[in-house]
């Protein structure tokens, strides 16, 4: 007569809660899996003097996908919104000259955005001559925090690297991209030297991947080029946007470019307090502004109207209407329809 293997294998009840267990643990850890079809896109609205205008709701938006308006499934504009961050840090030699003042402005981002609360989560990734995973998504800012105590930069700066490891090579959170939504805050200036990967590709993958990607720019005063052009790319076609503390600090001082000086027209000479002060000031109202943007913006999804054929196209762009004038509205620009790779398991 037949008889099931299980009736032959006798097993105690701890070893049946043990296999359980494990089972649970197993699910628990699977892959996270989301529809291929809903896009989720997060908007900000600032007014003509860079506020936020925080006052909108549904009926407000209007979204349109290849130029065809679509039904918002989803609005939100909750504070606080779940997140998990990314925090990518050069520490190539360009960083040394104001390194002590990023390193303090990525610590203050790290404790605004990690409060301890296990709805955000973050992670560490340094870019000197390679990428490295320094701290791995949890919700414990004083581990990263203090991470970012014993760095010291040197070398060259693989920034394209650091971003293509964020989105295939940590740890995910249940419910990524949606709740929480995924962002990548990069401090520094932009430029690229080491990387394998190209600027293209991993704009690439940071779209594929939901990620919204903003920048503190490091760049010195008056010194625009490709890092600049860089950061500007990644962030404009996420949805992000680029600080640029050291671009600003001399824009409300009297006699700067009108006043004769020894210093080439600095009104702030390098080196007195005076110029130490503004940049502590612009670095840390950089702070603000990323802290206070990331956490408060709107988020709509829905579900494309579109054919999903042989004529379908590869990357679906994105347009916001908001029914205000005079406001500026940023918003990814586009979309990939084939849904979100899954991150490799680690």
């Amino acid at each position: 007569m037949f008889r099931p293997v299980f009736n032959l294998l006798p097993v105690s009840r701890l070893a049946t809660a043990a296999l359980f267990s494990t089972f649970a643990l197993a699910l628990a850890q699977a892959p996270i899996r989301v529809s291929v079809n809903e896009v989720i896109v997060p908007i900000t609205v600032t007014d003509d003097k860079g506020r936020f205008v925080s006052n909108l709701v549904k009926d407000d938006f209007h979204i349109f996908d290849e130029n065809k308006e679509q039904k918002i499934d989803f609005f939100s504009h909750e504070q606080s919104q779940p997140i998990v961050i990314g925090f990518l840090i050069d520490t190539s030699n360009g960083m040394k000259i104001h390194w002590d003042k990023y390193k303090e402005a990525a610590s203050e981002l790290m404790l605004n955005l990690l409060p301890g609360d296990k709805r955000y989560s973050g992670y560490l990734i340094t870019y000197g001559n390679e990428p490295e995973l320094v701290a791995d998504t949890s919700s414990d800012s004083e581990k990263m925090v203090d991470k970012m105590r014993k760095i010291k930069p040197a070398g060259g700066s693989a920034l394209f690297d650091a971003i293509y490891m964020a989105c295939t090579s940590r740890k995910t959170i249940k419910g990524e991209p949606y709740e929480p939504r995924r962002i990548v805050v990069i401090i520094g200036d932009g430029h690229d030297t080491a990387s394998k990967k190209t600027l293209q590709e991993v704009t690439e993958i940071a779209q594929r991947q939901l990620v919204t990607v903003y920048a503190m720019s490091s760049a010195a005063f008056g010194m625009q080029g490709e890092g600049e052009e860089n950061l500007t790319k990644l962030t404009s076609e996420t949805g992000g946007k680029v600080e640029t503390p050291l671009n600003s600090i001399y824009k409300n001082v009297s006699g700067y470019l009108s006043t004769p000086s020894d210093d080439g027209n600095y009104a702030l000479a390098v080196g007195t307090g005076g110029y130490t002060a503004e940049i502590s000031g612009s670095i840390f109202r950089s702070v603000a502004s990323l802290s206070g943007e990331i956490t408060t913006q709107y988020v709509i999804r829905y579900t494309p109207d579109t054919g999903s054929g042989p004529d379908a196209k590869q990357f679906r762009k994105i347009k916001v209407a908001v029914n205000l004038p005079g406001v500026q509205v940023r918003y990814r620009n586009g979309y990939y329809p084939f849904g979100v790779p899954d991150l490799p398991p680690r």
